[in-house]
């Protein structure tokens, strides 16, 4: 029977056969600790009916964890020289299909309806590479794709971010646009030291539970956007400042802010920190409303 992979001698012994080096450039951080893969696989919940999607296999650590479990696994690997290497590491699982293509360029919706059928459900699961976390995750949520869950590995610090409550200095644009499409948790804290090469930072799981329909519903989603990250221009900022600096051209004369402020029971003098995603649902409709009959 195989051995793990993710156990430090085996992993030494992989990377040394195919004189495998670490590339800085693509984030590559191996995890070597075979119980926390398995806690990432048990918080994501997958299981024979779930289809998995992993992002950056690496030596296939997480995916041998996750293929003993899942129907099926797509991994995307961007980095070529992985390819022998998965090939060889995960020849005993017949469910996984490696992919050499940037996830960031790949069109998932497509893959998924030609590679994934008859499943009950589709995850990803993943240990992400720090550098590009927040545009994978909010292109898996912004496109629509049929995803039940994303339970991923990231730097603590943007796990944090994207769980964050009002009022928290954690809490900005990030929180918004990732609780929006998801209710998001954080489960676990990994610490460096389960990684080669060990990273700088401590890591963390959340699991992100894709909502079946946004959390707050509003007339224009990019134009609620827009007022969010308008918002956030400034932390020390006052809403009322914020909107009038930051909101695109055309959008941003004062009385009309001041006016969708009261609309929308927001006191002026508030930062955006301490709004929570009900009522900035609220103020992006009410400074539609007046933008349209202006």
């Amino acid at each position: 029977m195989q051995k793990d992979i993710a156990t430090p001698k085996r992993t030494k012994e992989i990377l040394d056969k195919y004189g495998f080096s670490f590339k800085k450039s693509l984030g590559q951080n191996f995890l070597i600790d075979t119980n926390i893969l398995n806690k990432i696989v048990g918080f994501a919940g997958i299981s024979s009916t779930t289809a998995a999607i992993e992002i950056g296999p690496g030596i296939g650590a997480l995916t041998e964890q996750v293929a003993k479990r899942a129907g099926k696994v797509i991994a995307f690997e961007i980095d070529q020289r992985l390819l022998p290497i998965l090939e060889d590491t995960l020849s005993p699982y017949n469910n996984v299909k490696v992919i050499h293509q940037d996830i960031l360029k790949a069109n998932v919706e497509e893959l998924i309806s030609e590679e994934i059928k008859g499943f009950e459900e589709v995850k990803v699961v993943a240990n992400l590479p720090y550098y590009v976390t927040t545009p994978i995750i909010m292109k898996l949520l912004t496109e629509g794709l049929p995803l039940s869950s994303i339970t991923v590995m990231l730097q603590k610090e943007v796990a944090d971010r994207m769980a964050a409550k009002p009022s928290t200095k954690e809490y900005g644009s990030l929180s918004i646009a990732v609780q929006y499409y998801t209710k998001a948790e954080t489960v676990m804290i990994v610490p460096k030291t389960v990684f080669v090469p060990q990273p700088n930072v401590d890591s963390a799981v959340i699991r992100l539970v894709v909502r079946d329909e946004p959390a707050v519903m509003v007339k224009d989603e990019d134009f609620f956007f827009e007022v969010v990250r308008a918002s956030f221009g400034q932390r020390r900022k006052t809403i009322l400042n914020n909107l009038t600096s930051h909101l695109p051209e055309g959008k941003a004369k004062k009385p009309e802010i001041e006016q969708a402020l009261a609309q929308a029971a927001v006191d002026p003098r508030r930062r955006g920190e301490t709004l929570s995603i009900e009522e900035f649902g609220r103020l992006s409709d009410e400074l539609l409303s007046i933008y349209e009959t202006a």
